[in-house]
């Protein structure tokens, strides 16, 4: 199982950013994928969830209304456009998924938010 995220960097307050994360090694379009995000001596935080078919997405409160999870299964890829981001937005964003039942993370991908 292999997870590569990109599509971080720098963007100010009010800007956009979209997140992607390729999948491989598994069956793509059987699972659930998430996405997740970490700042320097906290811990972990989900962000948002899809099912395996697109189906039905769930988000964090914080991120409601300006966050969006997509995916792609022909591309075996899952997308997190980010709207109207906020300086606390910024952080380390992870996609992950359950696999095998064993929990699996890419190496993350950087956003800072900052004028």
């Amino acid at each position: 199982v292999q997870l590569v995220e990109s599509g971080g960097g720098l963007v100010q307050p009010g800007g956009s950013l979209r997140l992607s994360c390729a999948a491989s090694g598994f069956t793509f379009s059987r699972y659930g994928m998430s996405w997740y995000r970490q700042t320097p001596g906290k811990e972990r935080e989900l962000v948002a969830v899809i099912t395996s078919t697109g189906g039905v997405t769930n988000y964090a409160d914080s991120v409601k209304g300006r966050f969006t999870i997509s995916r792609d299964n022909a591309k075996n890829t899952v997308y997190l456009q980010m709207n109207s981001l906020k300086p606390e937005d910024a952080a380390v964003y992870y996609c992950g998924a359950l696999v095998f039942s064993r929990y699996y993370w890419g190496q993350g991908t950087q956003v800072t938010v900052s004028s």
